[in-house]
């Protein structure tokens, strides 16, 4: 009998264990035709991963541990689904891996996370939400460090009033302190049918570990959208400041001739909307980069997307941009997973979401 109870015991703690602990197995499949025309390379068709959104696996859970208290943790990889390879060699969980406590005044976290910088532009500014051949990152400068970062720790406040501020630092863990440094926040506002976000960034890409001011690149972003039910206007405005604040998508000079340069001063607008139509919805958006260093090299693009919903997880998509570029400027169209290699593209695809 004493036997029976130590047993009974031990599965009612484990049951109790069980209802406080949540984990949750997540992902996105994704593939399309994407084809891409205007560079070098002449027309580029491919059957390519992660078009809309970036193939991934992830795990995600909860502990409720007691009077508010609560630790939550993330590990996401990505996939590419036309090879089956991971999406960055050499890495396990390179989207996102961290760990952190939350309570009623907010949350801390420690790991590779998103900037505050990018969830404003993916969630708030960007009507394609950085996705298909539409999305910002063919003009605004979304991509390495300004995406994901890794060392950092980032503070995200509830929300008061509709009111909500994230903070994020990441360390360079080089020999000078500044060396490789980054951090950022922002400060967001939604209530009702608006949402308004205001976001900063500073990276120092100093490799040589000196933490020199000349290596900082700072980019600021506001972003709105507003909700009429029928339609979503989005509105985006970007200034990018300094050595690396705007690399270009695709850096290996996909026109060929004389390489252009990267932006150190710039502005960057986008105009856009989504809207219900049919079964789906439709997507456009228009962008104007506004270089103002000597070179000049402006771009003004526009691309049109629709999603076709078969289910709440399931969707096919089709989705077309093009890109002017001016004085030699070498921006690409590209989507959520690669940065294209020519002024014109186009996706033909399908998401499951798990």
């Amino acid at each position: 009998m004493k036997k029976a109870a130590l047993i009974a015991l031990g599965l009612a703690a484990g049951a109790g264990a069980h209802a406080q602990t949540n984990v949750t197995l997540y992902g996105i499949v994704d593939a399309a035709l994407v084809g891409e025309n205007g560079g070098s390379a002449g027309h580029v068709t491919k059957v390519t991963s992660g078009a809309a959104s970036a193939s991934r696996i992830g795990f995600r859970g909860t502990e409720e541990l007691g009077d508010g208290l609560a630790a939550f943790f993330t590990l996401e990889t990505g996939a590419r689904i036309d090879t089956g390879e991971v999406d960055a060699a050499g890495t396990i969980f390179n989207r996102q891996a961290f760990v952190g406590l939350r309570t009623k005044a907010g949350s801390v976290a420690l790991g590779r996370q998103y900037t505050p910088y990018h969830t404003t532009l993916a969630a708030v500014a960007d009507p394609f939400g950085t996705g298909y051949a539409g999305t910002a990152k063919n003009l605004f400068p979304d991509n390495g460090t300004n995406v994901r970062a890794s060392n950092t720790v980032t503070y995200a406040s509830p929300r008061v009033n509709g009111v909500n501020v994230d903070l994020a630092y990441s360390a360079g863990e080089q020999t000078a302190l500044a060396a490789g440094r980054q951090f950022g926040g922002a400060i967001g506002y939604a209530a009702g049918p608006l949402t308004v976000r205001l976001a900063y960034n500073s990276k120092n890409t100093d490799v040589a570990a000196t933490g020199t001011n000349h290596e900082l690149g700072r980019n600021t972003l506001l972003g709105a959208n507003y909700d009429f039910k029928w339609v979503r206007l989005y509105a985006a405005y970007g200034i990018d400041k300094g050595f690396n604040s705007a690399t270009l998508g695709n850096a290996n000079n996909p026109y060929g001739g004389v390489k252009p340069t990267p932006s150190i001063d710039g502005r960057d607008m986008l105009l856009g909307f989504r809207a219900p139509v049919g079964p789906g919805t439709l997507m456009f958006s228009t962008m104007h980069k506004d270089d103002r260093t000597h070179f000049n090299q402006d771009a003004t693009s526009w691309g049109i997307g629709y999603l076709y919903e078969l289910t709440k997880r399931t969707g096919l998509y089709a989705a077309y941009a093009h890109i002017n570029n001016k004085n030699g400027a070498g921006y690409t169209v590209a989507n959520n997973s690669e940065s294209g290699s020519g002024n014109t593209g186009y996706d033909l695809g399908i998401r499951h979401t798990f």
